[in-house]
């Protein structure tokens, strides 16, 4: 197919599109050696600045990479789907597997770390969770949630924030759906109260130990409800 000149639009994402696409064709295989930018340019019919930008965003997409000095080449055909997007397409039992493992040692650093400023924070969070059994079940798991959050911030540690805060769409859906689904909160509008006071408390008190097994006892009983359900 040819590279038939563009029209009016956001030419950068345009040209991306355009090269982007014979690559997905299979007309530039793995490992081919893309036409300079004057000839892309001039096929186009842009300049070569908006060609070196359409380069850039498929290097950044995983399509292509530059050889200092010899050129850009194809390297796949498809691009690299970033991790937000992954977990968004994950399964979400198999987040929960991961949240388990990330968030136990998470609640014990956070009881070793804990300032009162995190106590005070991580009370609130408990107290808005109770409060949220008199709301519907998106205003309870998003409460449920928060509190989780407010227990992983306190164990200081920026990149489980950073982890924790990628899981949450996909725990906030699935979560939902398992409320709903199985109608936990019938008989217990607060449903899990006591397991997340005993984490509080744990938390507060300062002891790992206790606090991770809370948690990981918790996270297990959901994920066989998850998995059944």
């Amino acid at each position: 197919m040819p590279l038939d000149p563009l029209r009016p639009a956001p030419l950068v994402e345009q040209a991306a599109a355009r090269l982007r696409a014979h690559i997905a064709d299979g007309e530039w295989a793995v490992g081919t050696k893309l036409p300079g930018e004057t000839a892309l340019a001039k096929a186009l019919g842009v300049g070569r600045s908006t060609v070196r930008e359409a380069l850039r965003a498929l290097a950044g997409a995983g399509l292509v990479r530059a050889r200092q000095g010899a050129g850009v080449f194809v390297i796949a055909t498809e691009p690299l789907e970033d991790w937000p997007t992954r977990l968004r397409r994950s399964a979400v039992a198999d987040v929960y597997e991961v949240r388990m493992m990330i968030e136990v040692q998470a609640v014990r650093l956070a009881a070793a770390r804990r300032t009162d400023a995190d106590i005070t924070a991580i009370q609130a969070a408990l107290e808005a969770r109770r409060a949220a059994g008199a709301l519907d079940d998106d205003q309870f798991v998003r409460a449920d949630i928060a509190l989780h959050a407010a227990v992983v911030a306190a164990a200081h540690n920026t990149v489980l924030d950073d982890l924790f805060a990628e899981f949450v769409p996909v725990l906030h859906r699935g979560l939902v759906d398992l409320v709903t689904l199985l109608d936990l909160r019938a008989k217990e509008p607060d449903c899990g109260d006591r397991s997340h006071t005993a984490l509080v408390t744990a938390v507060v008190a300062g002891d790992a130990e206790v606090a991770g097994r809370v948690l990981d006892e918790e996270l297990r009983n959901t994920l066989a409800l998850i998995t059944a359900s």
